[in-house]
């Protein structure tokens, strides 16, 4: 806008230069140069030009504020995903450290223990199990009631279950 006014400033002088030569030339005077030092607009006019340049600045500072969320929103869904799967490789590598674990005990145990098998020291590590997860469902801080069927011979069915469950998940690769 100001630059539309110093443009303006320029044409006014030559416009006044032109006049004024053409007024005071029947005189005898030469009109050589003009010297305008300052356009002051109207009071009003400075303000609306103020807030025509406040509402471009605003606009721009709304596109770049929403450039700014689509960023940070973009950063967050990738640290998200970046965590999920840390978490999953994390939870993957556990369950490796557990069942090789276990197989080295199930080694062990029936290495050193002449007549034993497999199976029976697979079923021993579930009870084994089966105990401790009722022991820290007693301890938990929060309150909670589960139902467990509870007894010798469900630990076994929980067994058959899991084992069946992957007998049939193996059979299931085959036939595909």
């Amino acid at each position: 806008m100001l630059m539309m006014l110093s443009m303006s400033c320029k044409i006014l002088q030559s416009r006044f230069r032109l006049m004024y030569l053409m007024v005071m030339g029947a005189y005898g005077y030469n009109i050589e140069h003009i010297l305008m030092v300052d356009i002051i607009p109207d009071a009003s006019v400075r303000r609306a030009m103020n807030e025509i340049n406040a509402a471009q600045r605003m606009q721009l500072a709304s596109v770049y504020k929403g450039e700014a969320d689509k960023i940070l929103q973009v950063k967050k869904a990738e640290a998200e995903a970046e965590a999920k799967y840390l978490g999953g490789v994390g939870v993957a590598r556990q369950r490796q450290a557990i069942t090789d674990g276990l197989r080295e005990n199930i080694l062990n145990f029936s290495h050193k223990v002449e007549g034993t098998s497999a199976k029976e020291v697979m079923d021993l590590i579930m009870i084994t199990q089966y105990f401790d997860t009722i022991k820290d469902l007693g301890n938990s801080s929060k309150n909670t009631t589960v139902f467990i069927p509870h007894g010798p011979g469900h630990v076994r069915d929980i067994g058959d279950q899991i084992r069946n469950g992957l007998m049939e998940a193996a059979s299931a690769k085959v036939t595909d």
